[in-house]
């Protein structure tokens, strides 16, 4: 297993190259880099030249009229925002950005960096993006493991009493509740229960946003508590609703395929009590595959949802600030996240691996490979 384990770890430098490759070559034709970016909030009210100069303040800005008049009718940039600036004001904005360096030249010094979890500090922030990256793990990571605990508490005992009752009614209504859930897209799922039960058109229960509240310091630690989870439920809620429809089926389907087994058979025609027979031989071999794709289910949640359920509830986490880095163009966050994210996401697929032995020490990799 030793071995096994050697090879996924190496294994996981050249996908995370070939990931960041794909990327960053794919940022090279998408129109509207940072320079444009800023050029283009320049023209209009500004707020991003304001952050660039505020935190950094290495950039001169002072062009009086003349000078922008003559930039204006002596130079014709490739910038559609940089009309009426001169020349020297763009070539030093791509001097801080670092894009005045060749693409390939960019890349490889970005890899070395990042090979040293050095990931540069963010254009408009003025922040190290390791720090914004913890800064937003914890609401991110909150969410994803509290809606992946409830996804396998509600659908593993569900998806066991639909095996055992295959095809009765309680099936069939399950079954069609189960599909119209994950037929639900998760945003519009996340409106209604806006709607219903954060103070839209009929009930305010829970707060609208954040994940504590204004006077969260003045607390008692029950009053954290309490607190903390009166503003995660409907983002876990949101979260859960299509992620538990496919784990109700897997569970129930893997304990179909078993129950039918000859083991099981036999272990009836023993004596052997309904219970004693599902949980005490069924249930190891069934749920082989519902445990082992915890970590995937996790990272499932985690990555996929965040995105929409941290905007629509106004959460601090990874994926609204990926989100935001996306529309900014700060690249130093885009493809710090995206580096780190396929970090995690490639050692879980190793960490699914070992669960597979974990519950089943008879599957063995290193005789599968050989």
């Amino acid at each position: 297993m030793g071995a096994y384990i050697l090879r996924r770890l190496l294994l996981i430098i050249p996908t995370l190259v070939g990931i960041m490759v794909v990327n960053f070559a794919l940022t090279q034709f998408v129109p509207g880099g940072p320079v444009e970016q800023v050029l283009a909030n320049l023209q209009g009210e500004g707020d991003v030249f304001e952050n660039i100069t505020g935190g950094q303040g290495d950039i001169d800005i002072s062009i009086d009229g003349q000078a922008a008049s003559n930039a204006t009718n002596t130079y014709e940039s490739d910038y559609v925002g940089a009309r009426g600036l001169p020349p020297e004001f763009i070539e030093d904005l791509e001097r801080q950005f670092g894009l005045d360096k060749p693409p390939l030249e960019r890349f490889l010094s970005m890899m070395w960096n990042y090979m040293r979890f050095d990931f540069g500090e963010s254009y408009f922030k003025s922040e190290r993006v390791l720090d914004m990256v913890w800064d937003k793990l914890p609401v991110s990571i909150s969410l994803g493991l509290w809606a992946t605990l409830i996804s396998y508490m509600i659908s593993i005992p569900l998806g066991i009493r639909k095996a055992v009752r295959d095809g009765s009614s309680f099936d069939t209504w399950t079954s069609g509740i189960i599909i119209a859930a994950y037929a639900i897209p998760g945003f519009l799922f996340a409106i209604m229960l806006l709607v219903l039960f954060a103070g839209g058109s009929y009930f305010q229960i829970f707060p609208l946003r954040g994940l504590t509240s204004p006077n969260w310091d003045e607390l008692s630690i029950l009053g954290k508590i309490g607190d903390y989870f009166w503003h995660i439920t409907l983002p876990v809620v949101a979260s859960v609703i299509s992620s538990f429809a496919t784990l109700t089926l897997l569970t129930k389907n893997s304990f179909l395929d078993e129950i039918r087994k000859q083991y099981v058979v036999t272990a009836k025609a023993k004596g052997l009590s309904e219970s004693r027979v599902l949980y005490g031989h069924v249930f190891r071999n069934a749920m082989l595959i519902v445990i082992a794709g915890f970590p995937s289910l996790f990272i499932g949640v985690f990555f996929g949802g965040s995105v929409i359920i941290e905007t629509l509830f106004s959460l601090d986490g990874l994926g609204r600030m990926g989100y935001q880095a996306a529309l900014e163009r700060d690249y130093p966050v885009i493809f710090g996240t995206l580096f780190f994210f396929g970090l995690i996401g490639l050692v879980v697929g190793i960490l699914s691996d070992l669960m597979y032995v974990f519950v089943d020490p008879r599957i063995d990799f290193e005789r599968r490979d050989t």
